[in-house]
């Protein structure tokens, strides 16, 4: 990865005409919009995730956690001010495949989470879950079933989950 301090980068970019700098912006953004770019970052991403983002102001990196995805931008609520960024894949470091969603001691005194069933969800919540291939799905509760819920998602597909897999997602 080339490093912004790069001078012999940056020497030669000033010394490039504005069309130059305008054909290689225009190159830029097209491989950056590939939709196979935002496929490999996203399959590395889910709800909850901490990752790395660059904060475009600054050009510095900032951590955050997933909050929401969508088709070309997710929302990156950020730890440390408290603010949400909506950010082109491209600005994410998702770190590794395997690193778990939430951080938890091996030392716990608390007790492991309650089981999620019917009771728990109500027919319009806003719920989460990975879908059979491992892509993260937002939808809406539509039918509560003994030992299901059926679930419209925001692309138009239903599925039936298992209350276990199903996350609340609250809008903020």
């Amino acid at each position: 990865m080339v490093s912004m301090n790069d001078t012999k980068l940056i020497e030669a970019l000033s010394n490039a005409s504005s069309l130059e700098l305008f054909e290689l912006s225009n190159i830029i953004d097209r491989l950056l919009a590939d939709p196979r770019r935002i496929v490999a970052i996203r399959n590395k991403l889910n709800l909850g995730k901490s990752v790395q983002f660059m904060d475009w102001r600054t050009g510095q990196m900032r951590s955050g956690k997933v909050v929401a995805m969508k088709d070309s931008q997710v929302t990156i609520n950020e730890e440390a001010s408290r603010l949400q960024w909506k950010l082109s894949y491209a600005a994410i470091d998702p770190g590794e495949n395997n690193e778990p969603v939430e951080s938890s001691s091996p030392v716990n005194d608390q007790p492991p989470p309650k089981k999620l069933g019917p009771d728990d969800f109500r027919r319009g919540d806003k719920v989460s879950f990975t879908d059979k291939y491992l892509q993260p799905q937002i939808g809406t509760i539509t039918r509560i079933n003994q030992r299901t819920a059926s679930v419209e998602c925001d692309g138009g597909s239903g599925w039936r989950v298992p209350f276990a897999m199903l996350r609340h997602v609250m809008d903020i």
